[in-house]
């Protein structure tokens, strides 16, 4: 989706009930990867330091970034507040966005059924990173690795990477909140 037309669909999409519209909307806002999104767990929410923290592997569920390396994410307000929307749904098997079937996240043709149903069904939920780099490098004068970082991209050559001891949590919050 053109990133022009991003702000119009969160509007949007935010008239719509369920939780695979939460999902997909949180997934927008932190431009995470559908799979990450959708597995996303409560031991991974961190609510006081507003901070999601995905786990490069987990030993129950494989691996959960494409890097296979940890990765913090900045939770500004609307998406603490997606995530108290949801936490009365909250189960034993941690998942913030629960699928029907117990233990299983909300599947990828879940999210792919909420923009069909919006009549967006030429775009996909992983677009949304795309549409999150065109944003930040027109839109925001924040420097390109930052957001590299915030899309979880490794950054650099391996020498630069070894000497890269932060993430740039802080700067990466602010990105996250404009």
């Amino acid at each position: 989706m053109p990133c022009a037309e991003v702000p119009s669909f969160l509007v949007e999409l935010r008239g719509r009930q369920g939780v695979a519209a939460l999902c997909l909307e949180f997934l927008v806002l932190t431009a995470a990867r559908s799979g990450e999104a959708r597995g996303a767990r409560w031991s991974e929410i961190d609510a006081e330091a507003k901070v999601w923290t995905i786990p490069g592997y987990d030993p129950t569920t494989g691996r959960r970034m494409k890097a296979g390396q940890t990765h913090r994410v900045p939770l500004p307000s609307r998406m603490i507040a997606i995530l108290e929307t949801v936490r009365p749904l909250r189960r034993p098997d941690d998942l913030v966005f629960p699928g029907k079937k117990y233990g299983a996240p909300l599947s990828d043709m879940t999210l792919t059924a909420v923009m069909k149903r919006m009549n967006r069904n030429q775009f996909t939920a992983n677009g949304f990173r795309s549409a999150f780099r065109d944003w930040a490098g027109s839109a925001t004068s924040f420097p390109r690795e930052l957001v590299e970082e915030a899309l979880s991209h490794l950054i650099g050559n391996k020498v630069e990477r070894a000497y890269r001891r932060s993430d740039a949590l802080e700067r990466r919050r602010e990105l996250m909140a404009v």
